[in-house]
């Protein structure tokens, strides 16, 4: 920022020239109590590198003297081994945003701003954004302007959101319907910043995260989709009654739903794919029921070969039990030639059976 004296009054380069001049004594004040400090600390001036009191001036840079030792030939200035020693202040940055603030009808100490620039902040924003609060008649001390500052925010940028809403877009947000049916909702937030949050509230990505949050389930308790269909306001009023703004730094004014979209049938496709699933776990059953028929008819098929294996080994025992009895005279001879015809007959009559039967089948 540089004062375009050619354009300016008589009275306002007169008021100019004093300020300057009250500040800049400030300014040297402040920079003699530095140096002050310095001289009780190190009692005087030597090199820091050899500790060699033979040094010489050197010139000056940024209004500070440097030195040169003639001993190891190291440049250094008073401030060089010092808790000071990495300050850089820029004086001119700093007295112009101090007539910036002052023209603006702002009470602001130069040396807030001088400690402000030695903490690594930026000292034009914060003026400017104490500017554009005072006009916006927003409440901000420098306290706050140099924290948000400080705690990497653009404190200039939170005055203009503040003053003039910005507005957050949200990416599709897909929720399901008590119906099964799917809604693809796309949301417009109006946000303004919160100046007394700005310093540990969260961010956008919070907001559209909570707004999303409060979308899934205004959609998730409608009974049908349709309800959401015909009236979007449902979203946007519960969402809102929520409080979804707290602890961040912005404050929620609107949410408007820009887009709605009826998605897939996922209660449908749930559906089938449990009808699948219990199609395969009876299948599976099926499978297993005929596994053990077969396995039950292969151990009746063994035991009937093992049955018929005992009726002959039975059947081999009757001409030995005949013969013994025969021996042992409990039948004659006879009786054994009148059984020999009886299963004689019998075998015939069976054989007769037999054809007869299989004589009607060939004229069936």
């Amino acid at each position: 920022m540089f004062v375009d004296v050619e354009k300016m009054l008589p009275d306002e380069i007169l008021k100019m020239i004093s300020l300057l001049t009250d500040e800049l004594s400030k300014k040297e004040k402040s920079k003699g109590i530095i140096d002050l400090e310095i001289h009780k600390e190190k009692g005087e001036i030597f090199c820091p590198n050899c500790h060699s009191k033979n040094i010489k001036k050197n010139g000056k840079y940024k209004d500070r003297q440097l030195y040169k030792c003639k001993d190891c030939n190291k440049k250094f200035n008073e401030l060089t081994g010092t808790p000071f020693h990495h300050t850089r202040l820029v004086y001119k940055q700093i007295v112009d945003a101090y007539i910036k603030a002052k023209k603006a009808g702002l009470t602001v100490d130069i040396v807030e701003l001088e400690t402000h620039d030695m903490a690594g902040g930026n000292v034009e924003k914060v003026v400017d954004a104490l500017i554009s609060a005072h006009s916006a008649k927003i409440a901000l001390s420098i306290d706050s302007a140099k924290a948000i500052d400080l705690a990497g925010r653009d404190v200039l940028g939170a005055v203009k959101d503040s003053v003039t809403p910005k507005v957050i877009e949200t990416g599709t947000i897909a929720a399901i319907a008590k119906d099964g049916i799917e809604l693809k909702v796309k949301a417009r937030v109006t946000v303004k910043a919160n100046i007394q949050r700005i310093v540990g509230g969260a961010g956008e990505e919070t907001i559209i995260a909570r707004v999303g949050e409060g979308i899934v389930t205004t959609v998730g308790s409608a009974e049908v989709y349709e309800v959401v269909l015909e009236n979007p306001d449902l979203i946007s009023k519960t969402v809102l009654s929520k409080g979804l703004d707290v602890g961040t730094a912005y404050e929620i004014l609107s949410i408007d739903i820009a887009d709605i979209d009826v998605g897939n049938n996922v209660g449908a496709k749930l559906a089938m794919d449990e009808a699948d699933a219990e199609k395969i776990m009876s299948q599976a059953k099926a499978e297993e029921r005929r596994a053990m028929a077969e396995a039950n008819e292969q151990e009746m098929r063994a035991r009937k070969e093992e049955m018929r294996a005992m009726y002959i080994a039975a059947e081999a025992e009757v001409p030995k039990a005949m013969a013994n009895a025969i021996k042992e005279g409990k039948i004659g001879v006879m009786d054994y030639y009148r059984m020999q015809n009886l299963i004689s007959d019998t075998a015939m009559r069976n054989a007769l059976a037999s054809g007869d039967s299989n004589k009607k089948k060939s004229d069936y």
